[in-house]
């Protein structure tokens, strides 16, 4: 195995500021602050990725041109790893709205996959669409080794705590209690047998352990920005 995958979460985002359940693309725009948050990414790594992609929104493509910009590199767009699909959620801000899109992503991530948001996505259609996209790049790229450094993908914050978790094992307790803000990232390293490890989650690193009392839906209502 020679490099790691980075998911990273865009740059703060107008949708972000007004605390709106921005989901379906393109989306809202980066801010300033957002743009300068994914250039102190990448001015904080210690080496820099090889490869910059991103997904279909704005906010994303926004957030790997300021990563690439600062590195020198490219940038590459990914169908499918967008954010989760809130339906009849989008654009909203109100505490019913955040309610529901935590209360149904608790129990995605306790193990009830087939449940929708309201006129929207299941986790398991995230998943079907998602882990396909990151499946590819380790197979093409970080599973050959003659490819040499890391993979930068700019996502979402919850279709990236989904999907890490599910991939790298890491307990339902901590993805729910971990948010990922703004320009942070999961960092995955492939193993053996096609599994993954996850190496860091935001500012944690291993071991993950279980979190005893967890209060997402709780939380995200006084949050300023819910959808980490």
């Amino acid at each position: 195995m020679s490099g790691r995958l980075i998911l990273l979460r865009h740059g703060q985002s107008h949708a972000n500021v007004e605390r709106r359940l921005d989901t379906r693309p393109p989306g809202a725009a980066l801010t300033d602050l957002g743009r300068e948050q994914a250039r102190a990414f990448a001015r904080g790594l210690s080496q820099p990725p090889a490869m910059v992609a991103h997904s279909v929104a704005l906010r994303a493509s926004q957030t790997a041109a300021e990563v690439a910009d600062e590195l020198g590199l490219a940038t590459f767009e990914l169908e499918g790893i967008h954010e989760v699909q809130v339906g009849e959620l989008e654009d909203r801000n109100d505490d019913d709205a955040v309610k529901t899109f935590e209360t149904v992503y608790q129990r995605w991530h306790e193990g009830d996959l087939d449940i929708p948001m309201p006129g929207g996505e299941t986790a398991r259609q995230v998943l079907d669409r998602y882990v396909p996209v990151i499946t590819q790049l380790r197979l093409r790229y970080l599973d050959d080794h003659e490819w040499h450094g890391d993979i930068a993908v700019v996502s979402h914050g919850a279709a990236i705590r989904l999907t890490a978790a599910l991939l790298a094992g890491v307990e339902s307790s901590f993805a729910l209690d971990h948010h990922l803000a703004n320009a942070e990232s999961v960092v995955l390293t492939p193993i053996t047998d096609g599994r993954w490890s996850c190496v860091q989650w935001g500012d944690k690193t291993p071991p993950f352990y279980p979190e005893p009392d967890v209060h997402p839906v709780e939380d995200a209502l006084q949050s300023a920005d819910p959808m980490g």
